[in-house]
């Protein structure tokens, strides 16, 4: 990553993951070009907010007439550095595991998964979606020299911690880690966590009555 795409907040990166979904389902729906204010309308954003966030990656859109919807597309798939493919590995073949590794969408948005592991002796050996389970433990010699950025947890809980030390060792930078446990990694490792528990209590805590 660059100085420059290091001091870019966090935030602006999660906003962006937004405004591409949008311009996608515009792009799908036929629109070709599309100004700050509708856009805005549409991620329920400020359209100064996005003009801001899109300056830190370059100048877009023409004034007084908006952004081409397909160039956007390319700019900011090339700022969240998903222009090119991404090989992944998966540890966990459970139920979420299995569904991961038949989700076509991963591979459509250059993630592909090239390996999946997991520690339980009667999933060793099973296959999915043209992918054999392998013990964990031959996680680093299996993915040597294959280029892989990016591991996937989808274990229990109490195996999270074990499964990222492997990972750590086999080299991997990046984890996407879907059980709910927070991990510990060198700091040279970038984690994020999808923890639908979080969300269901967001969700939870608007519906539930709440005493003034």
């Amino acid at each position: 990553m660059s100085a420059k795409h290091e001091h870019i907040p966090k935030i602006t990166i999660a906003r962006l993951s937004i405004y591409l979904q949008v311009l996608e389902q515009m792009q799908r729906e036929g629109v070709e070009v599309v100004s700050s204010g509708p856009l805005a309308k549409a991620c329920r954003a400020n359209a100064s907010q996005i003009r801001k966030d899109l300056t830190y990656f370059g100048e877009f859109g023409v004034r007084g007439v908006g952004y081409n919807v397909c160039e956007l597309i390319r700019a900011v798939s090339r700022s969240l550095g998903i222009d090119r493919e991404w090989n992944c590995v998966l540890i966990g073949a459970g139920n979420l595991g299995k569904a991961l590794i038949g989700h076509r969408e991963f591979e459509r948005r250059g993630f592909r998964i090239i390996g999946a592991f997991d520690c339980d002796p009667f999933k060793i050996g099973e296959e999915f979606a043209g992918l054999e389970v392998v013990c964990t433990r031959h996680l680093k010699e299996r993915i040597q020299d294959k280029n892989v950025r990016i591991g996937v947890i989808t274990t229990p809980p109490e195996h999270a911690q074990r499964v990222a030390d492997y990972l750590v060792g086999a080299g991997i930078k990046g984890i996407l880690n879907y059980a709910p446990m927070r991990i510990v990694v060198p700091a040279d490792v970038t984690v994020e966590y999808v923890d639908i528990f979080h969300h269901l209590y967001s969700l939870a805590f608007a519906l539930a009555p709440h005493k003034s």
